[in-house]
């Protein structure tokens, strides 16, 4: 097991004063931060060996070309692919669910067809989607989420039937951290022949991965979210599926030869690979998975297991009823993330408050909108019985705030949290009506 104190040493930003206090950050979810091994490397390709891959036999060329190839290695190991050809280097979890969407939807979906994800998806996974299939003429389906924020797996067999093509779906849950049975859904899936789609972004840089395992016919996760550079990703795809695979975005690189009357495309992964990519990023990429693998997955998994056990079991002792939490309460049965609200006290004046104090959380409806309105995550107390009309309303009433760790974040943070929060009740009516920074100054 590593010490998270040895750990952040390494990361430069976690010494950042924040309002007069040190930083603690706990929006891991939405990004994470970066070690100066991420950094270093990235600064070295600059310094030392930049140009253009793909694209020249000068000596930089070929060295950029070889980071660049061995990169596509690294992430390979890192989920344990059978091969780097497996392993397609895009933008972010958003950029290959298009990707997916427009090459293999457009091409194989038709009228009638289906396509089933679920109520807690993330946007980027749904909304390619959808759009795909109100193109194509075919219908979206949900398998539904129970009160408890797990996916209800009874409804599977209502939800995926013959006429479902693809099944999408995320890994482990934005909002409530929420692990999915993975195996489970494959296996549905398998006996309706339809082709199924992991959304990993919250689950890759969190739970030890083994896409032989899985089952799963194309993954895709983000290096940001896993101490990589923005603007870094992978979309994993079996090999025979990516062989047969139609390009989305086409132009430089993704081509061996072209007449005015042919094309011959590139071998996988390049053909997907359309443009001058982003090189420096994927490198640095490559170094936050090495990172990452020294430390061990099943060590990152049994750190955030601890700190979940830990502010959970602080939020019932200590706000029993001021606090609700979302989600799942046995830390074995989600990732790092506690999605909860303060009664009657709007979740962004919590975050403004928490902010004050150097606590970085992230609030509101984290892209995940259909969740929040299934499971009524709201300040309002009590939730109203229906969900409203209206999207303003919507927008204005519901959310929640999202505490999220990583490798980096300490018992000892989650204890200033806990006495912060103390803090925020205890001014929360006056918080109701005076601007944050009054009222935590005693202004």
């Amino acid at each position: 097991m590593f010490d998270p104190l040895e750990v952040r040493k390494d990361f430069p930003i976690l010494e950042r004063v924040v309002k007069g206090r040190k930083l603690v950050y706990f929006d891991n979810a939405a990004s994470t931060q970066k070690p100066v091994q991420v950094i270093n490397r990235i600064v070295e390709f600059y310094s030392k060996h930049y140009a253009n891959v793909h694209r020249g036999l000068h000596t930089l060329s070929q060295e950029a070309s070889e980071m660049y190839e061995k990169a596509h290695g690294t992430l390979a190991k890192f989920i344990n692919a059978y091969s780097w050809e497996e392993v397609v280097f895009v933008n972010n979890t958003t950029d290959a669910m298009n990707l997916l969407a427009y090459s293999w939807g457009l091409e194989n979906l038709r009228e009638g067809d289906e396509v089933v994800t679920t109520v807690m998806d993330h946007h980027s996974t749904m909304l390619p989607w959808r759009k795909i299939a109100a193109m194509r003429g075919a219908r979206v389906k949900y398998i539904d989420v129970t009160p408890e924020g797990y996916l209800d797996y009874g409804s599977l067999d209502e939800a995926i039937t013959r006429r479902t093509k693809v099944v999408v779906f995320t890994m482990a849950s934005n909002v409530l951290g929420t692990i999915n049975n993975v195996k489970e859904i494959v296996k549905r899936a398998r006996e309706v022949g339809a082709i199924v789609i992991g959304d990993g972004a919250q689950y890759v840089p969190h739970v030890p991965t083994n896409v032989r395992e899985l089952g799963l016919d194309f993954m895709a996760f983000s290096g940001h979210k896993m101490l990589g550079p923005t603007g870094s990703g992978v979309l994993w795809g079996r090999r025979d599926l990516l062989e047969k695979l139609g390009t989305f975005k086409v132009g430089g690189d993704t081509i061996k030869d072209v007449t005015l009357d042919d094309i011959v495309w590139l071998d996988i992964p390049w053909r997907f690979e359309a443009g001058t990519p982003n090189i420096e990023a994927n490198i640095g990429l490559a170094a936050a998975a090495e990172y990452l693998l020294r430390l061990g997955m099943e060590n990152v998994r049994e750190h955030e297991k601890r700190l979940v056990e830990y502010l959970l079991k602080r939020l019932e002792e200590e706000f029993p009823d001021e606090v609700v939490v979302y989600g799942p309460r046995r830390p074995g049965d989600k990732t790092g993330v506690v999605a909860f609200n303060v009664k009657g006290l709007h979740h962004h004046t919590v975050g403004m408050a928490l902010d004050f104090f150097g606590i970085a959380v992230r609030t509101g409806l984290h892209c995940a909108h259909p969740l929040h309105y299934r499971l009524k995550m709201t300040y309002l107390d009590p939730p109203p019985d229906k969900i409203p009309d209206s999207a303003d309303e919507r927008l204005r009433n519901f959310g929640s705030v999202r505490a999220s760790f990583y490798i980096y974040n300490t018992h000892e943070e989650i204890d200033y949290f806990i006495d912060v929060l103390r803090r925020v009740i205890e001014l929360k009516e006056a918080l109701k009506s005076k601007p944050v920074e009054a009222v935590c100054t005693g202004g």
